[in-house]
């Protein structure tokens, strides 16, 4: 029996103890945040069950896919773009709205956000382009490799963008990661810091300058969808610029909060960060206990923006570290699984995606304890959710096979030295 279970949990333990702490904490706190899913609904289990069954079959998938050789995942990189830039384009002319922005494409009675499937694949992409393109003298990538990472990826970050930018923030990000891994020349990376400087000054500057704001009547519109993005104001306009609004008030309420003083503070204005500050503020060292939060009942999206919050009012700062200690330790296996690999792809392959779910991480953390404006960014293999769920496990099922060639290759090497040390003797 314990074979069994052994054969099955296949990979890196700590991976998987990683994995499965996540998902526990996810089962426990989504079922605490969902109040205002069970009080719409009036299906006190529907929501836990949903998240369960999300969880169960992510982990079926992880399953699969660490069965899958590494060397497979090469193959299937040309099927992936294609379905990638389909689908970025599909969602932009044919998307269905979630909080202003066209994210989500419904097929076969299904939903799934192209974009959780472009960021793995831009991944997998820059891999397979930087391991191609290191020098056989050792030092590092060729010259080109930048421009062929980018002539992949930026357009995606540009589709992305354009209704979802802390997305593609985030995957332009560990893009950028990427290529310093795969030692892309440093002069290089340079250049394209100083442009990525610029053209961000050139865009808070549209966004300030362009963004406009229409208030909704308070009475007839209750903070709903809106609300889950730190206010109550209602997005109009159309065309390219239709977000900037969005942008620029998550950005003028970031800077400016600290400056009001207590007793003029409206919560109204910024809905999520202040009662997620509530959440925090309210928690202590052991929280009030799993199932004892009273700000989920306040904040729309407590159960996946702002997930981390509940946390930290439940489990108090010791259940926060907690949390950040297990993506840690995450990041930690992941690298010490890379620098066993003996090919450049699988090292990339398992750093990227591992990177990818850390600085995600890191992100709905900080915004929740105020430290960057809202982004709508989840926690990842945490918060509520259906497509992001199923290929966050995905990822974790890749970086799982990349860890069973990694140790049997050293398995390998172990053998090798075995025999030479007897022939030796």
């Amino acid at each position: 029996m314990n074979r069994k279970i052994g054969n099955l949990f296949k990979g890196d333990k700590g991976i998987w103890m990683v994995f499965l702490f996540l998902c526990l904490i996810s089962v426990i706190e989504v079922f605490s945040a969902s109040s205002t899913l069970t009080y719409k609904s009036q299906n006190f289990l529907g929501p836990l069950l949903y998240h369960s069954g999300m969880i169960i079959f992510g982990l079926f998938v992880a399953i699969v896919i660490l069965n899958i050789p590494c060397r497979y995942f090469k193959i299937v990189t040309p099927l992936m773009l294609f379905i990638t830039f389909a689908t970025l384009l599909w969602v932009l002319v044919g998307g269905e709205s979630i909080n202003g922005a066209n994210r989500v494409i419904r097929l076969a009675g299904f939903t799934f956000q192209p974009s959780e499937i472009a960021k793995g694949t831009m991944v997998l992409a820059t891999a397979q382009i930087l391991s191609a393109m290191q020098r056989t003298d050792g030092k590092g990538a060729d010259d080109k490799a930048m421009k062929y990472v980018l002539f992949i990826v930026m357009p995606a970050v540009f589709l992305i963008g354009i209704e979802n930018l802390s997305t593609a923030c985030l995957l332009f990000m560990v893009i950028f990661l990427m290529m310093f891994i795969g030692r892309v020349p440093i002069l290089q990376l340079g250049k394209l810091m100083g442009a990525g400087v610029l053209l961000v000054a050139v865009f808070l500057t549209l966004v300030l300058t362009l963004g406009s704001i229409e208030k909704v009547d308070d009475e007839k519109n209750p903070p709903t969808a809106a609300a889950s993005h730190g206010n109550k104001d209602e997005i109009k306009g159309g065309g390219i610029f239709h977000r900037f609004a969005t942008w620029r008030n998550r950005i003028l309420n970031h800077s400016g909060g600290d400056d009001i003083p207590a007793e003029e503070y409206d919560i109204d204005k910024n809905f999520q960060v202040g009662h997620a500050n509530i959440a925090i503020a309210s928690s202590g060292i052991i929280g009030k206990g799993p199932g004892n939060s009273t700000e989920r009942d306040y904040l729309p999206q407590a159960f996946s923006d702002f997930i981390y919050a509940i946390i930290i009012e439940e489990m108090g700062i010791l259940g926060a570290i907690v949390v950040v200690f297990l993506y840690t330790i995450l990041l930690y296996r992941a690298a010490r699984i890379a620098g066993h690999c003996e090919n450049n792809f699988p090292a990339f392959l398992v750093l990227g995606l591992a990177l990818l779910l850390v600085i995600q991480a890191c992100i709905n953390m900080m915004v929740a304890v105020g430290l960057m404006p809202v982004t709508g960014q989840p926690l990842p293999l945490i918060s509520k959710g259906g497509t992001s769920t199923i290929i966050n496990c995905a990822y974790i099922g890749v970086i799982l096979s990349v860890s069973r060639s990694a140790r049997r290759s050293d398995q390998a090497k172990a053998s090798i030295s075995a025999v030479q040390a007897g022939d030796d003797d």
